[in-house]
């Protein structure tokens, strides 16, 4: 497994993201998707943080990405789907008339291990016995 390093820290900090249009329309289509996919590379570029897979849907959008601890994920998505929502909206303009908002206020976010929760519990449970 490749750790990422900076002054300070050692770490490994990898988040599976998806989120969707407001009521789950299938709007991410005709050139969106595509654009959504540049912006979310831009977005990356600008706050630092690595895309190692992305793929959109129709009605939703998945992310793997790798971040410095620093950044705060929630943060992160909210600032992805704020700075998305305002450049696709002014860029489609039907977006605004299907859609009172582009994004819902949810996102499924989960963080992704080498390890298993079990395996980091007995590590730590066991580290006296040592």
């Amino acid at each position: 497994m490749e750790y990422n390093k900076d002054h300070h820290y050692v770490y490994k900090c990898t988040y599976h993201i998806i989120f969707c249009p407001k009521y789950r329309r299938s709007v991410l289509v005709d050139g969106i998707d595509n654009r959504l996919k540049e912006l979310i590379q831009e977005i990356a570029v600008k706050k630092n943080f690595e895309i190692i897979s992305m793929e959109v849907m129709p009605d939703h959008v998945h992310l793997l990405i790798s971040v410095h601890p620093e950044l705060g994920i929630l943060e992160l998505v909210k600032s992805i789907k704020k700075t998305t929502a305002v450049k696709l909206r002014k860029e489609f303009p039907y977006l605004k008339s299907r859609l009172p908002n582009l994004w819902t206020r949810s996102a499924f976010i989960a963080t992704t291990g080498s390890v298993n929760m079990e395996v980091v519990k007995q590590y730590i449970e066991e580290q006296k016995k040592v």
